[in-house]
């Protein structure tokens, strides 16, 4: 299901993960508020004697630099800020204070946000660094192939998409064997093709094996840095830090559930997940409540395949109750772009009684303004269409899949 299906965290959340497996980031203060902002930049400041601190927007999407606001075109989404030679910090503290109260609550678009944008309501105030060469380095889960795999490139400070594709042999791959992880002669080659050398060598080493633990550690998707930045004097330094982890892998990782910033995301997906429900929303208009993923992903392309478009992927799961059906009803009903429902359940653990309460208890509660289509099959199959046909309810009795698809399509028209 992609983004979706992932704990997405904030460039300062993703360093602070990456600074407890010993990898090197600028210090930094996140803000809310514009004081906020202005208070981090004197101790920023004095405490790496860099006359440079950078504000940076924080919002879960990537091209942040490249990006700009809605409000503010002439300002983009990391802004670098030099202390004046007369005003000193003084000068810096009020060059930040005008820049936040520019970004923050501003609309930031990326090429990643799509053309509506994302509302900015943090900012990270960080040092700067004294930047001799810049680089890209990640470890992403490569699915097809069962393990890690840790991609780098001398092309650090761009998309590696364009990378990939204009200049295919400038990225390195070091596949990650999960019985034994990274070896050192795979570490020593990309940090010798990275133009690593002398101290920096070493530090590139121990940043590339540091990498591979925290993925490993993290149980992520995803572990980027972009840039990563070589100094003056040889220090390896991550720039910028991105970490997402699969929900999957949750149970393993409460702590990481603190970290969510549900700002971002979409409040019908959040209110699913209280109830343990897959739940993504999608553009069409016909809302789908199925049982199981699979049977989901079949019901999302029969829609498709009869001319409709569906309005959500959401799976109840095989252990659902009456509440969580009921709560997955709300879900769909408050969508106004849903135009017809269809509930799509094969009883094998999950029972056709227990899903026909739901609905009867969801209409009872929220009322049915739109047309709806059950179909039912499998274990007390006949108890729930009882329980449906009992209840007065204003539904349509499909005889199968495709049966079912057909009618809401026609009836959402």
């Amino acid at each position: 299901m992609g983004e979706e299906y992932r704990v997405r965290l904030h460039e300062y959340q993703s360093k602070e993960l990456l600074k407890r497996y010993g990898i090197r980031v600028p210090l930094g203060r996140m803000a809310h508020t514009v004081e906020e902002a202005v208070q981090a930049v004197r101790p920023l400041m004095e405490g790496s004697g860099n006359p440079v601190v950078v504000v940076k927007a924080q919002i879960h999407a990537g091209g942040r630099g490249k990006g700009r606001f809605a409000e503010h075109p002439d300002l983009p989404g990391v802004n670098v800020v030099l202390e004046g030679r007369a005003g000193g910090i003084k000068a810096a503290e009020e060059r930040v204070r005008e820049l936040s109260k520019r970004m923050l609550g501003s609309t930031l678009k990326t090429a990643q946000t799509g053309a509506e944008g994302k509302q900015v309501n943090r900012l990270y105030i960080e040092q700067g660094v004294d930047i001799d060469r810049e680089l890209y380095i990640s470890v992403v889960l490569d699915r097809a192939a069962g393990c890690n795999l840790v991609m780098a490139s001398t092309e650090g400070g761009t998309d590696i998409e364009e990378v990939a594709a204009e200049a295919p042999e400038k990225i390195l791959r070091e596949f990650i064997d999960p019985a034994v992880g990274l070896l050192p002669f795979q570490t020593h080659a990309l940090s010798w093709k990275l133009g690593f050398r002398g101290e920096s060598y070493r530090n590139g080493c121990r940043l590339i094996t540091s990498l591979a633990h925290a993925a490993e550690g993290l149980d992520s998707d995803l572990v980027e840095i972009n840039p990563l930045v070589v100094t003056g004097t040889g220090e390896v330094v991550a720039l910028d830090g991105k970490v997402s982890v699969d929900d999957n892998a949750l149970f393993r990782h409460k702590d990481l559930l603190d970290l969510r910033d549900l700002s971002e995301g979409d409040p019908a997906e959040i209110e699913a997940s209280k109830y343990d429900l897959s739940f993504i929303k999608l553009e069409g208009s016909i809302g789908c409540l199925v049982n199981g993923a699979g049977l989901a992903m079949a019901t999302m392309d029969t829609i498709k395949h009869v001319g409709g478009e569906p309005a959500n992927f959401l799976d109840v799961g095989g252990g659902a109750t009456t509440e969580n059906v009921t709560a997955a009803f709300k879900i769909i009903t408050r969508d106004p772009n849903v135009r017809g429902i269809f509930v799509n359940i094969f009883g094998g653990i999950m029972r056709c009684d227990v899903i026909a309460r739901g609905i009867v208890e969801a209409v009872r509660q929220v009322g049915l303004e739109v047309p709806l289509v059950a179909r039912l099959e499998g274990t007390n199959v006949e108890l729930g269409k009882q329980i449906i046909d009992e209840s007065g309810l204003n539904l349509i009795s499909a005889l199968d899949m495709k049966d079912g698809a057909k009618k809401i399509v026609e009836l959402a028209r």
